[in-house]
């Protein structure tokens, strides 16, 4: 019997190489006065926003910049907001990694407010946003986060007091997504690594989420069949190939998706308070917490007994996908358990995930990360001691 399930929207999705020209389409459809989100240098380094303003000029459409550095912040979120609040805006595009398309994200939701973003920050703010924004255009260069498909965005404030929290409404979903994977060639092996590995590890935990169903189990097994067999090639010798980018962004897409539909586990309860007080990546604080989470994960389902079976064969299902089998028989699903943890050990080794205390953290700031983390759909309970030792395993 198939259990009872919602799913949200997804945004109007144009996918594949060379699709970035159908932009200058759609924007006229939205209105001509147009508001660029980018990163810092990457997209103006790699030529394509060039390009981008060339098609733009050629089709007189008005437009303004804004570059974001970093993960965005309350404060940076604010500023831009206040400096085009009144420039009657009809659209907002993002076009960058994660961050950008966050700040994106964030940027036409409080175009229609008069106040500041962290009002309406969960667990900080004390206001509930509305759904009223700008219409938005997400387009990834990255293959990592998801954000193009997931309707929160998330703002941090980085340091000792510091956090990593989600401005979050339904409407928030973009209009729409063009996944280009062309755009995605120039994205540097450490990135392409760190944000390859968040994207798996979304896929990985809504997988075996909790709150997983049926459509989130087939979207999930469907990006990480790609990924898996695409992640070593894009960060090496395969970075210029379009087809392996296009896996990984297929994949990255899909973890937007169930991300927003059947949550995640530990990994990403973790992430949220390093990130919030370490300046460190958030794609390398998944990848690096991968293997050793999911093979705390399933210990515990070991001991559950007929309890954890299902926890189980869910993550040897992986693990036989992992090797190119994919069906799991009754005697070998500890076998196939085994060899998905061995597979993420060795993709966090060849694709050179740095350790947690590259970035500062040491053994004494585990107590108090533990005690800000959440568990999320995790598939089992974890204790302190236990997720205390995920992390100092990974130090």
């Amino acid at each position: 019997m198939i259990p009872p399930f919602s799913f949200a929207r997804i945004p109007h999705i144009l996918f594949g190489a060379g699709k970035l020209i159908e932009l200058y389409d759609f924007i006229p459809k939205f209105g001509n006065n147009v508001l660029f989100v980018i990163g810092g240098s990457s997209l103006k380094q790699s030529g394509n926003w060039n390009k981008i303003t060339s098609n733009l000029e050629n089709k007189s459409i008005n437009f303004s910049l804004v570059s974001i550095s970093g993960e965005p912040s309350p404060t940076v979120i604010d500023e831009i907001v206040a400096k085009f609040r009144n420039k009657n805006l009809k659209l907002i595009v993002g076009i960058g990694g994660g961050s950008v398309t966050d700040a994106g994200k964030a940027i036409s939701a409080m175009l229609t407010k008069d106040d500041s973003i962290k009002n309406y920050l969960e667990g900080i703010g004390t206001k509930i946003h509305d759904g009223k924004k700008i219409h938005y255009i997400a387009i990834p260069t990255t293959s990592g986060t998801g954000s193009e498909a997931t309707k929160n965005a998330v703002i941090s404030e980085i340091g000792p007091d510091g956090f990593k929290k989600s401005l979050r409404h339904d409407n928030l979903i973009p209009n729409m997504a063009i996944i280009d994977p062309e755009l995605m060639i120039s994205c540097p092996p450490s990135v392409s690594a760190a944000c390859g590995m968040d994207a798996f590890t979304q896929l990985l935990e809504a997988y075996v989420s909790s709150k997983a169903s049926p459509i989130t189990d087939a979207l999930a097994y469907s990006g990480m069949k790609f990924m898996s067999e695409n992640i070593l090639l894009a960060c090496s010798t395969g970075a210029s190939d379009v087809n392996a980018r296009g896996a990984m962004a297929y994949g990255s897409l899909l973890s937007g998706i169930v991300l927003a539909n059947a949550g995640l586990g530990i990994i990403h309860g973790l992430a949220s308070p390093i990130g919030g007080f370490f300046k460190i990546p958030h794609g390398v604080v998944c990848g690096t917490l991968l293997a050793e989470a999911t093979k705390v994960n399933i210990e515990i389902l070991q001991k559950q007994g007929l309890e954890g079976k299902l926890g189980l064969k869910k993550h040897a299902q992986i693990g036989a996908l992992l090797t190119g089998e994919h069906h799991v028989e009754a005697n070998k699903i500890l076998d196939y358990c085994y060899t998905l943890i061995e597979v993420l050990e060795n993709w966090t080794e060849n694709l050179k995930i740095d350790r947690l205390g590259k970035y500062g953290i040491e053994e004494k700031d585990i107590d108090k990360i533990v005690e800000s983390a959440g568990l999320k759909n995790n598939p089992v309970k974890l204790n302190k001691e236990s997720i205390k030792n995920i992390l100092l395993k990974r130090l």
